[in-house]
């Protein structure tokens, strides 16, 4: 029994620590809580007031920001103010010039209005007087107005068909003097600034052989190799006497070089039979195609001719082996393309155009032994069909006069193909013939009193004489060159114009010691 009082007094005590731990415990969890509070508390108060700040701040900050563009937007008005009284003050500037505008111009129109009643009034008393005076007239001369006007157109008529007779048989004959001076002067002129190199072609062509074995192999058995290369070439081969060469010759000189060329190829080659002469023709053939054309594209960058169609540059290039009187028609037409540009030029017309018709004038001469009729004609067909223009077309056919003359080029074409060909490589001086006529300038000059010495300058076309200051004057100077021009004109032979200069110098040196 007392055990059990003992168990119920022990499990009453443990009960009784056990609430009072409990009680403890509970204790300090208020107080913590309590002191968590308290500090989110204190913490909700600075952020509080730290938010507070924060809008004040910025409260500020947009207070200034708008002070400023309110007083920018006062500034801005104040400048329009000012802008709109400046203009407010110039237009009333401009209104009172207007005005005062207005009264001038009212006062001249005034002006103005009474002289045309002055006039109108001048001129009623004229026509009245005037009138008076036919009247007077025509009673004196009695004579009807329309009666005396007759006679007077008559006798005007009368005079002036004399008069104007004379006057144009005076300009014919001075237009014509000039017309032919002025010709002359340009030809000349152009032919001078312009020369070329001449060449000399033949109808036949020589080829070298290392011995005279070679020969019996062009020949052949019973001359079957030579049948067939004069078959496969159209030239004609003479295998005669004359020792280490072999002739090949042809009145078509674009088949005699390649008959030429095939020929030497046969020779290196050493294989000389019928199918190996026909391979061999077939590529120089091509070969020589390709050469033709690079002919012709040498000479149209040699006259300066762009944009020509590649059928117009086989045919000049096939010029390059076609003669005429012994001249080599491509560089005659190189030739003609230069002389006609220059005279087109000095007429100031297109010097492009001018090289382009005489380039082409003589393209016929390439396709005349193809087509029937005469090269000019022949070449005009030709540049019709390649697109070529109407000057150009018309300066192939007419510049032999076969036509009549529809274009200027044409005449110019004309005038430099007969200096061309005047003479077979006679577009420029030799150069004995030139130093010769330098030397006539110089001693010509030097053979007038008080020259000292005379320089033929600008090949002939410039002569500056240097006199002697002590024995010839400035007036004397001036009509020595006059009678130096005079004297050249009467004694020379010369192409253009020669300037003569005359130079005076008078130096005085002294030395300073």
């Amino acid at each position: 029994m007392s055990e059990l009082i003992v168990g119920l007094v022990a499990a009453a005590g443990g009960v009784a620590a056990g609430l009072f731990a409990e009680r403890a415990i509970r204790g300090r969890a208020y107080k913590t809580r309590d002191d968590i509070i308290e500090a989110a508390r204190r913490e909700a108060e600075t952020v509080h007031r730290d938010q507070e700040l924060q809008l004040k701040e910025e409260l500020l900050k947009r207070r200034e920001s708008l002070e400023a563009r309110l007083e920018e937007s006062h500034t801005k008005l104040r400048d329009r103010e000012r802008e709109l009284d400046r203009r407010s003050a110039q237009m009333d500037e401009q209104q009172d010039a207007f005005r005062k505008k207005e009264k001038m111009l009212q006062t001249t129109q005034q002006k103005l209005a009474d002289r045309t009643r002055s006039i109108d009034a001048r001129d009623a008393e004229l026509n009245r007087m005037i009138r008076e005076e036919q009247d007077q007239l025509y009673r004196i001369s009695e004579l009807s107005k329309e009666q005396a006007t007759e006679q007077l157109l008559k006798r005007l008529d009368r005079e002036l068909a004399d008069q104007t007779g004379a006057l144009i048989m005076k300009h014919e004959t001075e237009l014509r003097n000039e017309c032919e001076r002025r010709a002359r002067e340009i030809i000349g002129m152009a032919v001078q600034r312009y020369a070329s190199a001449h060449t000399s072609e033949t109808t036949v062509s020589t080829v070298d052989i290392p011995n005279d074995d070679v020969k019996g192999r062009i020949i052949g058995r019973e001359g079957r190799n030579i049948r067939a290369f004069e078959k496969a070439t159209g030239v004609d081969v003479i295998v005669d006497d004359t020792p280490g060469v072999v002739i090949v010759s042809a009145f078509d000189n674009v088949r005699r070089e390649i008959g030429k060329r095939t020929l030497v190829k046969l020779i290196q080659d050493g294989r000389i039979h019928p199918s190996r002469i026909e391979e061999i023709v077939a590529e120089t053939t091509k070969e020589m195609d390709e050469h033709i054309r690079r002919l012709g594209l040498q000479a149209s960058e040699e006259a300066g001719i762009r944009g020509l169609h590649p059928k117009i540059l086989d045919l000049m290039g096939r010029l390059h082996f076609r003669v005429s009187y012994s001249q080599n028609v491509r560089q005659h037409s190189i030739e003609v393309a230069h002389l006609t540009g220059l005279m087109a030029e000095q007429l100031g017309l297109d010097g492009n155009l001018g090289r382009r018709c005489g380039f082409l004038h003589d393209i016929g001469k390439a396709a005349d032994h193809e087509m029937e009729g005469g090269h000019p004609a022949v070449g005009a067909e030709l540049l019709k069909r390649y697109g070529e223009g109407a000057e150009v077309v018309h300066a192939a056919a007419g510049h032999h006069d076969d036509i009549r003359p529809e274009f200027i080029y044409t005449v110019l074409v004309a005038a430099a193909d007969a200096v061309s060909a005047a003479r077979p490589g006679a577009r420029r001086e030799t150069l004995e013939k030139y130093v010769r006529r330098l030397e006539e300038l110089e001693a010509l000059v030097c053979g007038f009193p008080g020259v000292e010495q005379a320089f033929a300058v600008q090949a002939g076309r410039e002569v500056r004489v240097i006199v002697d200051s002590a024995r010839v004057n400035d007036r004397q100077a001036a009509r020595m060159s006059r009678d130096i021009a005079t004297a050249i004109e009467q004694t020379l032979t010369y192409p253009g114009e020669i300037k003569v200069t005359v130079l005076r110098e008078t130096r005085n040196v002294e030395f300073a010691r």
